[in-house]
């Protein structure tokens, strides 16, 4: 049965297994809407998508968007600064091929976590009751995109696109929880298992799909069949639009492989960085994953927007904990290593977004849980710090070429007002949701209006 509103479970969305491929028997959206006479939460859908990059472990704010190069050495940006393309601004000098995209992004400098633990703030906090933040997209508007089958909230790690990297690194909470609600609003987690992975037959494999080739096959021969002759004989209007959902794009989108090569090129960040200079270092299958995973996760979550999900969340590993080259990176060293994929990466999914027009529909979110301390430490680091974190938005509405808040001159504390994870998150869903209306359901859980309407978003931009 195919089920799309919230009182039905997820996992009767969609079993591929169990429909037969040679008949099948479904209500179809509009027949299920007829039969229980239940408003569509669809309407309340942007048809925007949000993309969160979450930088785990405290990236600094210095190294990557605010070098304070006045402030004395002990505190300016150990890599430098490069000047952007706005005029008077500049980066950390890792950050290059940002700093040429600068005009079509907004830079937040007044940010701030309010904690220096190693937790999964905002993503997943307090502030979210425990649920990573698509969760409360899908809590209101269902857990699959009704057009295609596309699950609305996907959390995808480095064994999403990788299959001998890693999966979610979990020891400071779960990325992809959903807190209050039931276990069926957890973000879809591409490569993972699970009953609703096993329900669909997707898993990733060595950078494609793992679609089982039979199960592809049959779908490719019922493609076929419907280029050949433009129909398919027998079936009825809610059992053909089964069949495209089912061929809607949902495999397609998971498969790397059906990318253009020199897309897939664009995108790698696994050149950027030589492995055999690694060997001294603790954690370094975490920096290896993050080289290796970034770029294809970044064009993951692309391909997912672009096909109907609404919040993908992205993440490598425990990589941005830079306090010192003796067991963790330093911010020379990390800025090398981490850095440098992430400065990569993030230009090729803004540039590829520009270059598909989708610079209204896709909005990107990269931050971390805090930032770092304005003072280097001993050991050419620098350590946790909840007063400031870095923070750059793009897309759906974001102002182009704008700075958003001032630092304090150590760039320790924000010198205006400061932005709070509450706002972040409310900009987040206000993205996704028509907030004016979802005000009037009374059917959501308490917790989802607190979090979705209950706070100002960091800008208007209606």
């Amino acid at each position: 049965m195919l089920n799309l509103y919230d009182k039905f479970d997820r996992r009767s969305f969609l079993k591929v297994g169990s429909l037969g491929l040679t008949g099948l028997n479904m209500a179809g959206l509009t027949g299920l809407a007829q039969a229980t006479g239940a408003t569509n939460p669809w309407e309340l859908f942007s048809g925007k998508a949000v993309i969160f990059l979450f930088q785990q472990g405290g990236p600094s704010q210095f190294e990557s968007f605010d070098p304070k190069m006045n402030a004395p050495t002990s505190i300016q940006s150990m890599t430098g600064a490069i000047s952007t393309s706005v005029p008077g601004t500049s980066f950390g000098g890792s950050m290059g091929k940002l700093a040429r995209l600068a005009d079509k992004f907004t830079v937040v400098r007044s940010y701030q976590t309010g904690s220096s633990a190693h937790k999964i703030q905002p993503i997943v906090s307090a502030d979210t009751h425990g649920a990573n933040i698509g969760s409360f997209f899908s809590r209101v508007v269902g857990t699959n995109n009704p057009k295609n089958g596309m699950p609305t909230n996907v959390a995808a790690f480095p064994n999403s696109v990788v299959e001998d990297e890693p999966a979610a690194f979990d020891q400071f909470g779960r990325v992809a929880s959903a807190g209050p609600f039931s276990k069926g609003y957890e973000p879809f987690v591409p490569g993972s298992g699970g009953s609703f992975q096993d329900d669909l037959k997707l898993h990733i494999d060595r950078l494609r799909l793992d679609d089982r080739k039979q199960l592809l096959g049959k779908l490719d021969n019922i493609r076929r069949k419907i280029d050949s002759d433009g129909s398919l004989d027998g079936l009825d209007r809610f059992q053909s639009q089964a069949f495209d959902v089912v061929l809607g794009g949902v495999a397609d989108a998971f498969d790397l492989s059906r990318e253009n090569p020199r897309t897939v090129a664009k995108y790698d960040t696994s050149p950027l960085t030589r492995f055999d200079q690694w060997k001294d270092m603790n954690n370094r299958n975490h920096y290896k994953a993050n080289s290796n995973s970034l770029g294809k996760l970044c064009l993951l979550a692309r391909r997912l927007a672009e096909r109907g999900c609404g919040f993908i969340t992205i993440t490598t590993s425990f990589v941005w904990d830079m306090h010192a080259d003796v067991n963790n990176l330093g911010m020379v060293r990390g800025m090398d290593f981490v850095g440098n994929p992430f400065n990569h990466a993030v230009a090729a999914l803004i540039e590829d977004i520009e270059d598909r027009g989708l610079q209204d529909k896709i909005m990107l979110v990269c931050t971390g849980e805090m930032g770092r301390t304005p003072k280097i430490n001993a050991r050419g680091g620098r350590d946790h710090w909840g007063g400031l974190t870095p923070l750059l938005l793009y897309g759906a509405g974001i102002p182009r070429g704008h700075i958003i808040g001032q630092s304090a001159k150590d760039g320790g504390s924000p010198a205006t007002t400061p932005i709070r994870s509450p706002s972040l998150i409310a900009t987040c869903l206000d993205t996704l949701l028509d907030i004016t209306q979802l005000r009037l359901r009374v059917d959501l859980p308490p917790e989802v209006m607190q979090v979705a309407a209950g706070s100002p978003t960091i800008f208007n931009r209606k």
